[in-house]
């Protein structure tokens, strides 16, 4: 996994971050990660400074000053990663919901399959969710069809949250035009890059709700989703 930095957003996650740390780096001797940490009260930030000098030269941190939101944490570090030289740049959760065996499936998926974004997706063979209740996975579900609907968008899991990108695809969109905040950011940036004809694979995963900490989807963060969806399709439609 060469030329390739894992970007991992936190606010109080010190139940699993060094484990999910420790997890990232043994896939691979060449990944690099980086912590987008909201200034934790929990001292998430502390811990990962902790270990910095074990993993020296290949674990980075960059703390904002307050809980901004998971789209522009994302973005906080797509930014730091274009600057450096990374070529494949991978979002993922710290609460080990998305597997770090996968991340060489996702990689692999775009360094030798040649596609521009690769999908972690719950939903492309079925639906490969654990430990959720029914209520949840219909929802989530329902929201992925939803969206394939509303925008035409041949993607099955449209609201996944671990993702590879080609550099060329975050060089390609306007980051500072990147609208939403929570749950729909991931749809937002899958629509973006769709609409300029990037090459998208979805690679089938098993997601495992989280067994440490507390999730940080709300209401308000799925409304946005709803609605925004609609606003964001519109828009795409009086820009052509």
């Amino acid at each position: 996994m060469k030329n390739a930095l894992v970007i991992i957003p936190t606010y109080n996650e010190i139940e699993n971050i060094e484990a999910i740390i420790r997890a990232v780096f043994s896939q691979s001797n060449d990944v690099h990660l980086l912590i987008v940490d909201d200034n934790s009260p929990d001292l998430t930030a502390k811990k990962v400074k902790s270990l910095q000098n074990e993993f020296l030269n290949r674990l980075f941190i960059e703390v904002r000053q307050e809980k901004a939101g998971l789209g522009t944490a994302y973005i906080h570090g797509f930014k730091w990663a274009l600057n450096k030289a990374y070529e494949y740049i991978f979002e993922m959760d710290a609460d080990f919901s998305h597997n770090p065996e996968d991340l060489p499936k996702l990689y692999n998926a775009c360094s030798i399959q040649g596609g521009d974004l690769a999908i972690g997706s719950r939903y492309v063979t079925g639906v490969n969710v654990v430990n959720w209740p029914m209520g949840r996975v219909l929802m989530s579900y329902s929201a992925s069809k939803y969206v394939r609907l509303i925008t035409g968008m041949k993607i099955h899991d449209t609201t996944a949250g671990f993702v590879c990108y080609k550099r060329a695809v975050l060089e390609a969109l306007d980051l500072n035009k990147i609208k939403f905040v929570g749950y729909a950011f991931q749809i937002e940036m899958k629509f973006k890059t769709y609409i300029k004809k990037f090459k998208i694979i979805e690679v089938p995963v098993i997601f495992t709700d989280r067994t440490q900490g507390v999730s940080k989807l709300s209401s308000g963060i799925i409304s946005e989703a709803i609605f925004g969806v609609i606003s964001m399709k519109l828009n795409s439609l009086f820009k052509k």
